[in-house]
């Protein structure tokens, strides 16, 4: 008698296509959990570039705004360090996650066990999934939030606001905000010592990226300017307006008249023994005065300083006592000079002029790296005409101030028609002298110099 076995499935594969079932279930579930926590890394990124590069135009329109993601923003940017640490544990938390999901993603499809897939293996974990974070979470919404801060700000503001308060991101941001003012607490009386050469640096960094060349050039007479000295910016005494004190009022007026100045320095004998300032605001109840008036009485008592004296020092120091003038004295007390608060101001801001001062041509520019200056031409504004590094006439220059003594210094004598020196590659040429001074040199550059006239 014939049998016939009823048909049945086989039990081993129905367990293998159940199996199969379920990690294609659970892959696709990581890769849609992958795709969530990759939201939240792009946002937690965006919304640290767009927060903290808020300029004060878009500030400003966050405080007319009235809207509650406006109030928010405003809310968060109170507290800056608890906004970051939310930001920076949220984004490294969730780069965690995206890593060891995509590590359960690639034990399904490439067994550790599989001597072959070592190579492919290491390299999707190493480069693939790093590229992905860095792509998605990280570079793409920093570019977009960059350019637009205030729309990615009010966007992200609240899922920002809850994240913060969501345990256990508020719990470790209170721990690591708390223990950064403990650090900051015992470290407080450590100070941070940046040199000039540090800040000159740092400005020859940036000097490439936006912004005018006005604006690096005021930064960099900011910089200077606590080690720059009066002798440097000083008018010298061959330069200086000043009037003997045996002068008639007659002729205070005409040397009034023809100097311009509103406060001359008053000498008696020699420049080298000033008496006193003269304000000319003074004689103005005086102007029709017909008979002999004592105008010495009328003098202020002069301010002397140093030659090596700072003029960020002198800067407080006319603040404090109300004064424009000081009287730059040298080591045995005769007169060097005199220091101007205009002088002091034109070292940040440049050359200030109204319509009392008259333009002189202090050089000549031949081309872009040929310039003839006078011998009495001042340090400082050759280094400002040819924008050369000024480190090297520094370390060289001794007493001298001005470009002829400069070079009277380093020749040990006044050097004749087109005789030269050299000094940090710069070519300095005696265009004429005489016995007593150099009248013109002329300035070659190298090559390599750019200069931003």
């Amino acid at each position: 008698m014939l049998t016939t076995e009823p048909p049945s499935f086989n039990l081993i594969d129905q367990s293998e296509h159940l199996i199969l079932l379920g990690v294609s279930n659970s892959v696709g579930i990581y890769f849609f959990v992958i795709a969530i926590l990759l939201l939240i890394s792009a946002m937690m990124s965006g919304s640290e570039s767009a927060f903290f590069t808020l300029g004060p135009k878009e500030l400003d329109e966050l405080k007319e705004d009235e809207s509650s993601s406006a109030k928010l923003i405003q809310k968060l940017l109170d507290k800056p360090r608890d906004l970051l640490a939310a930001i920076l544990i949220t984004n490294n938390m969730v780069n965690v996650g995206v890593v060891i999901l995509s590590s359960f993603i690639l034990n399904e499809f490439f067994p550790p066990t599989a001597e072959q897939n070592h190579l492919l293996r290491f390299l999707l974990d190493v480069i693939g999934i790093t590229f992905i974070i860095l792509l998605t979470g990280e570079v793409i919404p920093k570019i977009y939030a960059n350019k637009n801060p205030l729309l990615v700000a009010k966007l992200t503001s609240k899922p920002l606001y809850f994240l913060s308060k969501l345990p256990p991101i508020s719990w470790i941001r209170i721990v690591l905000v708390n223990g950064g003012s403990l650090v900051n607490k015992l470290n407080r009386n450590a100070s941070i010592k940046i040199t000039s050469d540090d800040l000159e640096q740092a400005l020859a960094l940036t000097k490439e990226e936006n912004g005018s060349i006005e604006e690096h050039k005021l930064l960099e007479g900011i910089v200077r300017f606590g080690n720059t000295e009066a002798c440097q910016i000083m008018k010298s005494r061959m330069e200086i307006s000043a009037i003997e004190d045996d002068a008639t009022l007659q002729q205070l007026f005409t040397f009034i008249l023809d100097s311009g100045y509103s406060r001359i320095p008053v000498y008696r004998e020699s420049l080298d023994n000033v008496i006193g300032i003269l304000y000319i605001k003074d004689l103005l109840p005086y102007l029709n005065e017909q008979g002999d008036l004592d105008w010495k009485k009328m003098l202020r008592k002069p301010f002397f300083i140093p030659e090596n004296k700072k003029i960020d020092d002198l800067l407080k120091e006319f603040q404090q006592m109300k004064m424009h003038l000081a009287i730059v004295v040298d080591e045995y007390g005769g007169a060097s000079g005199i220091v101007t608060l205009e002088d002091i101001l034109e070292e940040i801001v440049g050359d200030i002029t109204d319509e009392f001062d008259e333009t002189e041509l202090i050089y000549t520019k031949v081309d872009n790296h040929t310039y003839i200056f006078e011998g009495r031409s001042a340090l400082v504004d050759f280094y400002k005409v040819t924008n050369i590094d000024s480190k090297e006439f520094e370390q060289l220059k001794g007493e001298s101030d001005t470009l002829g003594g400069f070079l009277i210094e380093q020749a040990g004598r006044i050097l004749k028609n087109n005789e030269f020196i050299m000094c940090d590659q710069i070519k300095l040429v005696v265009e004429s002298s005489d016995k007593r001074r150099i009248k013109m040199i002329k300035c070659i550059l190298p090559q390599t110099i750019e200069n931003e006239i």
